[in-house]
Parts: C-alpha cells; sequence; structure tokens
C-alpha cells in the first residue's frame, strides 16, 4: 500500500523514519510548504508545497498528517472524502467542533482513522495499564499531573503557535493534551465537574502559558493538572492513587532526552503497619518504543480492518471536549475562547 505523508517537519520526518522498515507499505509521495524539507529525499518519492495536491493527486491509500493545527481537520476530511486512511497528529484540530464532520464522513465507511496520542504506547503507561486492570491496588481515588517545558516550540509572536486563530491553544492543547488523554484512559470514566485558572501572564501571547484545572468524574475520582509553559526544568510527572497504594510516573522519554529517565514506581501501602513510609518497586525504560507500536497499531489496523484501539475519533472529540471546559471555566479565558 502507498503512503502520503502531509507536513514533513521534526516529527513528519521520524514518522518517515519508522514507515520505511515496514514490509507491504512504501512511501510514494510527502509534501511541506518548506521546499527545502523535500530536497534530500529520493527522486522515486513525489514532492508536493500544497498538502492538497498530494492528497488529490498522488495514487496514495494512506495519508499520515503532521500540519499546523488550523489544518489538520481540513487535510483530514479531504483525505477521507477521497477514500483514504488517516492517521493525523495531535491536536486533532483547533476546536472540538471542527472534529464533528469529520466524525460523520467515517461512519459505517471501511475507512480507518486514528490521532497520535502517543503518551499511550510508552513502556510506563503500558505497564501501569496492566496493573490496573488486575485491579490488585484497588479502585483510582485521585490522580495529580505536571506537565511543563520552558516555551512552546518557536513560541514567538510570529509563530503560529502564538496565535489561538491559528492554533486554537496554547501549552495545554499543545502539550497537556496528552496528560489529559492519560487522565481520561487511566479513569475510564468522563470528568465533568471542573475548575480552572489560564494565564497568559508570563510570554504575553494571545495562548495560555499555564492551565491549572482541578476535575471531578460522577463517580467522585478527582484530578488535579498543571500544564506549563514557564516549566524551567522540563517535567513529566504523574501520581495516581489507589485505594491500596499508587502509581508514579516520573519522567518520560521524548526526542529532545529533556524529561529525565521513564520510570513507573509501584507503592504497596499498609498505612497501620508501614506508618507513611510503603513497599515500593520501581521499572526504568531506557527505549522509547512509543512511535513504533503506535505506527504498528494503525498500519495492522488498514492490514487486517481492525478496530482502532487508542486515538479513535471518540477519544479525540471526548479529549477536545475536556480540555474546552477547561478553558471555559475561567470565567476570564471563556470570553477570549469565544471570540474566535
Amino acid at each position: 500500500m502507498l503512503i502520503g505523508i502531509v507536513g514533513f517537519g521534526v516529527v513528519g520526518k521520524r514518522r518517515f523514519n519508522i514507515i520505511k522498515s515496514y514490509g507491504g507499505f512504501k512511501i510514494s509521495a510527502i509534501s511541506d510548504a518548506n521546499a527545502n524539507n523535500l530536497k534530500d529525499l529520493d527522486d522515486e518519492i513525489l514532492k508536493y508545497q500544497d498538502y492538497q495536491d498530494l492528497i488529490l493527486s498522488a495514487n496514495c491509500q494512506i495519508i499520515f498528517i503532521s500540519l499546523p493545527n488550523k489544518y489538520a481537520a481540513d487535510a483530514t476530511k479531504l483525505a477521507l472524502k477521497h477514500g483514504k486512511h488517516v492517521f493525523c497528529e495531535k491536536p486533532p484540530a483547533r476546536y472540538a467542533r471542527e472534529l464533528l464532520s469529520i466524525r460523520s464522513i467515517i461512519k459505517g465507511k471501511p475507512l480507518k482513522l486514528k490521532y497520535g496520542f502517543n503518551h499511550r504506547y510508552h513502556s510506563s503507561v503500558i505497564k501501569a495499564s496492566e496493573i490496573i486492570r488486575t485491579k490488585k491496588l484497588g479502585k483510582i481515588v485521585t490522580l495529580r499531573g505536571v506537565y511543563g517545558k520552558s516555551k512552546i516550540i518557536s513560541f514567538d509572536q510570529s509563530d503560529w503557535r502564538s496565535k489561538r486563530s491559528e492554533a486554537g491553544g496554547g501549552i495545554l492543547l499543545d502539550q497537556g493534551i496528552h496528560m489529559i488523554d492519560l487522565m481520561r484512559f487511566f479513569v475510564g470514566e468522563e470528568f465533568t465537574k471542573i475548575f480552572s485558572i489560564i494565564k497568559n501572564s508570563f510570554w504575553k501571547h494571545d495562548v495560555e502559558d499555564n492551565a491549572f484545572a482541578l476535575m471531578e468524574t460522577k463517580s467522585g475520582v478527582v484530578a488535579q493538572i498543571h500544564s506549563s509553559a514557564t516549566q524551567w526544568k522540563h517535567k513529566f510527572n504523574l501520581e495516581i492513587i489507589f485505594e491500596k497504594g499508587a502509581l508514579i510516573f516520573g519522567g518520560i522519554l521524548t526526542g529532545s532526552k529533556s524529561y529525565g529517565e521513564e520510570t513507573l514506581t509501584i507503592i504497596y501501602s499498609n498505612p497501620d503497619v508501614d506508618k507513611g513510609i510503603p513497599e515500593e518497586l520501581t521499572f526504568k525504560y531506557n527505549e522509547d518504543v512509543s512511535w513504533g507500536l503506535e505506527i504498528d497499531e494503525f498500519l495492522n489496523s488498514v492490514k487486517s480492518n481492525k478496530k482502532i484501539l487508542h486515538g479513535s475519533i471518540d477519544d479525540a472529540i471526548l479529549t477536545m471536549r475536556l480540555i474546552e471546559k477547561i478553558y471555559t471555566s475561567d470565567p476570564n479565558w471563556k470570553k477570549l475562547f469565544y471570540m474566535e
């Protein structure tokens, strides 16, 4: 099957390097608005500067989309309408409403659509989900998460990521979406009560540089999240507190290698005996297998007509709706959000 990649920046190139090792699939066309990004490609690969030209002209059955947020939904719709399977990076769109027409396009059709909620495929997350399924630690009581970096990539006045009309949001939508998705994934139900404070007081763009949220499900599970673009030392930390212990994520392997070691610590609690110093077991992971596992699931779902397990259109809509509830739960940010 022939594959086209639209958007050939850092992420598009990473996808390219993984996909090209798969048998039964061939990358036949790539597009990027910057012609310099295409100059080192093999001559047998068709090159386009307009993603629409690739989707409409190249004979591809599968499209990987790695475009700025404002183009993601339109590119996805165009590819699906022309009968192509689609893998689209996060965020899936600027706003949840942009995804509703996409769901109607694929309803009842044998087309596969997957969104890049990459963190579900990290080894620590896979291990944690296995532990949760055993129920040995009991039910989830609370979650606390911090995910932050020193700024959004190219976070300056001239970049599209700094403009709400083009990006849809700032650090919460750009990076915090991974933490939000993991919380939804682990809890297994939606957060319905939300309080938030959204700030853009440091970088002073019209997208947020910090987002704080307190959320609760109908069953009473409470989660806290801080998504930050003023976390000068990059940080990924998620604590899941259960009835009989806890799971602690410390660090995560990324392309930048700036979030520390990827670890998962299991805490077995017996407070009457351990007096707050419980038994712990820590797993360390030295290889980021998430990109390969994610692509593997998508391509296998195309080849064998299997259901998309993670990153479905429903996952995308629910995660985007939750992010929008966080934005609009802050009265000051709600005014700005609905200006678009």
